[in-house]
């Protein structure tokens, strides 16, 4: 089943039958009640309606909604299959956006929910948040108004992996001391079994928050960065080790330009173990922090492991541990890119790359990866590429589908959503008016060629010409 968010509506497609219409099955209606009251905030009338942004299993039962609910956020359970309502309404601030533009990310780990999102109707709050666990581990926070924690974010992805839950978002550099705003793609990472600071420091705040910057560039003489991140896979295999896939694009005032980069898990984990990044003072350069200058056990760490082995909760750490870390949440050194360079890069297109998807099991034997870009224009790229280090195969455009349809779609081009469904040889791609489904491949058209043909599979022949 493929869930769908949209205004005032969840619908609920059935992927066996969704061949050559995309009909619901089940249509799940959530008004507002707030309309008058968000009439007379003077905000445009377009947001006076309930932006589904939330849509999350919370587990194998249950739907976990929030929407913006006319410019009053709140959240629902609901029952998976039916769409029935579990249990009363709950408050919606720091679980999810108030306008439907704002971004927000959101996952269930561990039975708690964490958000990132805005808390406050002017978005001058943003937060990494903690809830919904219960009793247990309390409710927890990123410490606000500090430029050194978020500045101005744009969030985008957050995955569960191992005993952390990492956000991955774009944000304004605050390590930047050149003229001008410049935006940095981060990952930040918290421990799940984080339980916050002691009452004196940190208190109901994250004792694990470290962020590093996304190196996604071109490396020469002088590098060339693809700075903005613009959309995340979730964790994937590649090379037998676990990574995430994000297509990147550079600053927007900078020539455009687009590009994929990957990052292993195990090398985002390597930058924070490694050294702290600080300003000593308002005018000075950032500099890595002294080794002798780190407290132990290491700040940032999970109680219970490593250095902090000896601590069953964070709440006992150190006030110097505490102090520390609510002030070097940054680390010095970025997290390079899978062989330290992109996958993909598009220089010559005007539109920018906005989405992706990648089938890391592609080909008669399931060893290749095939990757899958939406555009500005409403396009939808399909990339062979290689991501074997010193590898001869560089990437090959296997199709370029013009997908938005005007007969179907009106609004915005811009593809706002990929969703792979193997099993039945789709993808879906979604604009802000409407959903189209795109076979994976189609053979079709090669089936005269005399050529050599390279099929690359998705479950299912797509061809290559040589």
């Amino acid at each position: 089943m493929l869930y769908i968010a949209a205004r005032d509506h969840v619908f609920v497609v059935n992927l066996t039958t969704a061949v050559d219409k995309i009909i619901p099955q089940q249509i799940l209606t959530w008004r507002s009640t707030d309309v008058s009251k968000c009439a007379v905030r003077g905000r445009n009338s377009d947001e006076c309606y309930n932006y589904i942004k939330v849509l999350v299993p919370r587990n194998d039962e249950t739907l976990f909604a929030c929407g913006t609910n006319a410019l009053n956020p709140a959240c629902r359970n609901y029952r998976l299959r039916t769409l029935e309502q579990v249990g009363q309404e709950l408050l919606g601030q720091a679980r999810c956006p108030f306008e439907s533009r704002q971004s927000n990310v959101g996952v269930f780990a561990g039975g708690h929910f964490y958000s990132a999102t805005v808390t406050d109707f002017q978005a001058s709050d943003a937060v990494i948040y903690r809830s919904l666990g219960g009793e247990g581990r309390p409710v927890l926070r990123t410490v606000k108004y500090d430029s050194k924690w978020l500045r101005e974010p744009h969030f985008l992805h957050a995955v569960e992996y191992g005993n952390y839950v990492y956000f991955f978002f774009s944000e304004i550099a605050v390590e930047h001391t050149g003229a001008g705003k410049v935006v940095y793609s981060r990952v930040a990472r918290v421990c799940k079994n984080d339980s916050g600071g002691s009452s004196r420091v940190l208190d109901r705040h994250w004792t694990s928050f470290l962020k590093a910057r996304l190196n996604c560039s071109v490396p020469g003489d002088t590098f060339f960065y693809f700075d903005v991140l613009q959309s995340l896979t979730s964790v994937l295999q590649i090379n037998q080790r676990p990574a995430v896939v994000g297509v990147f694009t550079t600053q927007t005032n900078s020539i455009p330009g687009s590009a994929v980069c990957g990052f292993y898990l195990d090398d985002i984990e390597r930058v924070f173990n490694g050294k702290f990044k600080e300003q000593k003072n308002s005018d000075s350069m950032w500099t890595p922090v002294p080794e002798e200058h780190v407290p132990e056990p290491r700040p940032g760490s999970c109680a219970g492991e490593g250095s902090a082995s000896s601590y069953s909760s964070s709440v006992q750490f150190p006030d110097s541990v505490l102090s520390f870390i609510k002030t070097h949440p940054l680390m010095d050194e970025s997290v390079s890119a899978i062989n330290s360079q992109p996958l993909i890069t598009s220089t010559a297109s005007r539109y920018k790359l906005t989405q992706i998807v990648v089938d890391t099991a592609a080909g008669p034997h399931k060893n290749r990866s095939v990757v899958f870009l939406g555009s500005e224009d409403g396009r939808v790229l399909k990339i062979l590429t290689s991501t074997q280090a010193n590898s001869s195969r560089s990437s090959r455009l296997l199709e370029d589908l013009h997908v938005f349809s005007p007969t179907q779609c009106s609004g915005e081009r811009t593809v706002l959503g990929l969703e792979l469904d193997k099993e039945h040889h789709a993808l879906f791609v979604a604009f802000s008016s409407c959903i189209i489904r795109v076979p994976l491949s189609r053979c079709a058209p090669h089936t005269t060629c005399k050529s050599a043909l390279l099929c690359i599979v998705s479950n299912q022949k797509a061809c290559l010409i040589n």
